[in-house]
């Protein structure tokens, strides 16, 4: 099984490679057209802003290469939210590369501190392979100061402040609003599971 983590240019890509290694997973880094489309596997890792990560992306190409995986696809973080149709961020509106048919606006903390930064639980709403031997309630490590609401691609959610959607799919693509490479056991759980999926 052949797994490449996309070099975005905007993420601390060995962190997430070491996480794999751990489980014994190789996984390379890449941001070569033939890796990517050639892996079984492809995660789709980002940090920072939505506008200057998205400029990175289509300066390497790689906006088109994401649109044609039919591969299993793991979004984390960043790298998530970079797959919906928009993103809200700094009063703009920034064109993501439309894998997942929704929206990423600011998260409503209320009175809480934004971002939302450290460990949260999460809530199953739907079975799926990459949720195998996750419990209701189990926990992860999120940093984030924006979200997609929860809707027909949520497969769990959290709350900090509102509702938010902390994992989804649609398809072939998977993401995470937390860092599963940070998260520990459940992390670990989450990155096993879908080096196991199949299609």
């Amino acid at each position: 099984m052949s797994l490449v983590i996309v070099d975005t240019g905007c993420a601390n890509l060995s962190s997430v490679m070491f996480a794999f290694e751990r489980l014994g997973v190789a996984a390379i880094i890449s941001d070569s057209a033939k890796e990517i489309k050639a892996a079984d596997r492809v995660i789709f890792p980002g940090v920072g802003s939505a506008p200057y990560a998205m400029a990175q992306i289509r300066s390497k190409g790689l906006a088109s290469i994401m649109a044609e995986l039919t591969q299993p696809v793991l979004g984390i973080c960043l790298g998530m939210q970079l797959m919906f149709e928009t993103l809200e961020e700094g009063g703009e509106t920034v064109e993501g590369l439309g894998l997942i048919p929704a929206q990423i606006t600011a998260l409503d903390t209320g009175k809480l501190p934004s971002p939302h930064m450290g460990w949260n639980d999460l809530t199953l709403l739907r079975p799926d392979p990459l949720l195998k031997n996750i419990a209701e309630g189990d926990y992860a490590y999120f940093v984030h100061s924006f979200a997609a609401a929860t809707g027909e691609y949520t497969l769990a959610s959290c709350e900090y402040g509102q509702p938010f959607s902390a994992i989804i799919r649609h398809k072939n693509v998977w993401g995470c609003q937390f860092h599963p490479e940070r998260s520990a056991k459940t992390g670990a759980q989450i990155l096993k599971n879908f080096a196991e999926i199949t299609l």
